[in-house]
């Protein structure tokens, strides 16, 4: 049940908050006043709708949030599948916008607007002002004989889905596998050399990995050989360093006998040849341990440089490539036993299509036990809305091929007149007769549902007079078992309301801006009064709506 609706920064609506009450909620208000902005504030937070077209641009923000109070038990189990926290039998639906950026969240929980699309689905339902026109379209008929159905039909219909996709995928492997003689030819040529080049490369688990490292120490060691060479040559050579230093000694020890400063530098000098013949014997023995087998790095180079290559055809890894090359065997195998793979694969369709027809007749079954129930309930539900001498009927077409609904095509057939045949709805039902049908619907389906609130778009559209009472009434029925809010113009309907909140637009330093209020019992009369006499109401007027008022409450005990 929705308990509250918080609505800031929507169109007209700076900010508005409502409190609903069970059973019959009723919205009216002038022409233009901003009843829709409602249904699209409500929209909006359900996801379906988004927040362009409704957020003011002169406001940081925008928001809508609405607060359900859950308290039928298939309700609260459909929202544990669906993985959604509950908070003292609570379900707080928030949808803001900040700066083009929409954030959606579930009991202060974010999910994706998706998810408030499945929660939505559970909690409410909404009849918009032009939904009535579905009804033109058969196919949506076979969407409420399943709805009204679905308690037994359900997992027979979710079986079609999975046999018919199953179905599918076979019929288009069949039809891959017929392909012509050339066609097939030319692939096994291609899916040989593909397999020959993979199964040609000898390639091992994890080489690539290894080869790389074989490569990385061999291009080091490379680079270690010829630097260590090089600083020989500079030490060791002809005018390197150790040349140099022998010529310094034979230069300088003469003297070390004639000054005793003298034979102290010589000293030091003979220390530096004799440290640096040490470190040439031990460079030159490192570098001559050094081994680079250049013909060895060729080979693991030009093994890389394959492996890299079948890499860029076939797969980013040698794991990779070799489940390519399995998955590539396995169609060689199936064109090289053509005669036995189309013979086996054509049973498989073959049994696949009967498993799916067997399920498609349960479903049809199921379905045309429902629809002569549902019948029954739609011509009730139409006679209490003054189609007096109504008939209704479901014709059931077979289509050539099952989808994954099974192969039933469905028809709504009616006769709103004494002796007239039973035709198509779309042939036959006004605007405003496709509205009452439409109502009589719901209400049967209201019946079978656990969905605790409907929400009524205007569904007053194209009736008045009896007719109106009538519509009222059902309403009014609907409502004493599930809560209902209504958006309406007729006062018949308006005057049921368990609960009356007027819309109201107003001007105030040249800004326009909607709210909504609840009205007191004297304040629903008067707006009853409005809706019935206009600009002026007179004392007639308001005692008519006095007396409609009476009427109603009464009709109600």
């Amino acid at each position: 049940m929705l308990w509250n609706i918080h609505v800031k920064n929507m169109a007209l609506i700076q900010e508005a908050e409502v409190e609903f009450s069970p059973g019959l909620n009723i919205l009216t208000g002038e022409t233009g006043a901003g009843k829709s902005i409602i249904i699209g504030a409500v929209n909006v937070a359900l996801g379906a709708a988004g927040f362009k077209g409704f957020a003011r641009e002169d406001a940081e923000y925008a928001l809508v949030e609405m607060v359900f109070s859950v308290e039928n038990e298939r309700i609260r189990e459909r929202l544990m599948e669906l993985d959604i926290p509950m908070e003292d039998d609570q379900v707080i639906i928030t949808r803001k916008l900040t700066k083009g950026r929409s954030v959606s969240k579930i009991n202060g929980e974010t999910v994706p607007v998706s998810r408030i699309r499945a929660v939505a689905e559970v909690l409410i339902d909404i009849h918009g002002q032009h939904e009535h026109q579905s009804l033109l379209y058969r196919k949506n008929h076979l969407g409420i004989v399943d709805e009204y159905a679905k308690e037994e039909l359900a997992p027979f219909l979710e079986k079609n889905e999975v046999l018919y996709r199953e179905w599918q995928q076979k019929k288009k492997e069949l039809s891959e596998l017929m392909a012509d003689e050339a066609g097939r030819a030319k692939e096994m040529d291609f899916l040989r050399f593909e397999v020959g080049e993979i199964d040609g490369a000898g390639l091992l688990e994890g080489e690539d990995e290894r080869l790389e490292e074989q490569y990385r120490r061999m291009t080091e060691g490379k680079k270690i050989a010829e630097a260590a060479s090089e600083v020989l040559s500079l030490l060791s050579g002809d005018g390197g360093a150790a040349e140099l230093t022998g010529r310094a000694i034979r230069s300088l020890s003469p003297l070390a006998g004639f000054d005793r400063e003298i034979s102290g530098l010589s000293d030091q000098l003979y220390d530096i040849d004799n440290l640096l013949g040490d470190f040439n014997r031990e460079l030159s023995d490192y570098a001559e341990s050094l081994t680079f087998d250049g013909e060895e790095f060729c080979r693991v180079e030009e093994r890389l440089d394959f492996i890299n290559h079948l890499k860029s055809k076939y797969g980013d890894t040698i794991s990779d490539i070799l489940a390519y090359r399995e998955e590539k065997q396995n169609r060689l195998d199936v064109l090289e036993n053509y005669d036995t793979c189309l013979a086996k694969l054509r049973n498989e369709y073959g049994a696949c299509q009967e498993k799916l027809m067997k399920n498609s007749e349960k479903l049809s079954e199921i379905r045309k036990k429902y629809a002569g129930e549902l019948n029954q309930r739609i011509k009730e539900a139409l006679r209490d809305l003054n189609f007096l001498h109504v008939e209704f009927d479901t014709v059931f077409d077979r289509l050539e091929q099952p989808g994954a609904a099974g192969f039933d095509d469905i028809c709504f057939v009616i006769s709103t007149n004494p002796g007239e045949a039973l035709k198509p709805l779309q042939d036959v039902a006004s605007g405003g007769e496709l509205s009452r049908i439409m109502l009589a619907i719901k209400a049967v389906l209201a019946d079978k549902d656990a969905t605790e609130t409907l929400i009524f778009d205007e569904i007053d559209v194209g009736i008045s007079g009896r007719t109106a009472q009538k519509v009222s009434e059902k309403m009014a029925l609907i409502a004493k078992s599930h809560q209902v809010i209504c958006i309406t113009h007729l006062a018949q309907i308006a005057s049921q309301a368990d609960g009356h909140y007027c819309i109201e637009k107003k001007v105030e330093n040249q800004a326009t801006s909607t709210s909504i209020r609840k009205l007191s019992e004297e304040e629903s009369i008067l707006e009853l009064a409005r809706i019935l006499g206009g600009a002026q109401i007179t004392p007639t007027v308001l005692e008519s709506a006095r007396e409609m008022r009476k009427l109603a409450l009464q009709g109600k005990e």
